[in-house]
């Protein structure tokens, strides 16, 4: 049986092996990716969807504070200028 030390010297050099390994399968695996993307018109755009790791699109302010001139999209918390009203009409942005 191995002893410790031994199976982390051994840990240490797969690892080192794995990351050749990646290193050298990187370029051809771009490549092939590259060239999908050419095949079929794909952006980077087209990869990206909201909530997913890129921007979400801004929703426009629903609610004002005709006091402050702050907004609020309606969506999350409230704010306290609105939290407590029973109607929020008054506040709508028209």
């Amino acid at each position: 049986m191995a002893t410790y030390q031994e199976i982390q010297a051994q840990i240490a050099e797969l690892t080192i092996q794995a990351e050749q390994a990646r290193k050298q399968e990187l370029s051809s695996a771009i490549a092939q990716i590259k060239s999908l993307m050419d095949e079929y018109g794909i952006t980077l755009k087209d990869l990206s969807r909201p909530g997913k790791g890129s921007k979400r699109e801004s929703v426009p302010p629903k609610y004002r504070d005709p006091a402050t001139g702050s907004t609020w999209t309606g969506r999350g918390k409230p704010p306290k200028w609105i939290a407590n009203a029973k109607d929020r009409t008054p506040y709508l942005i028209k």
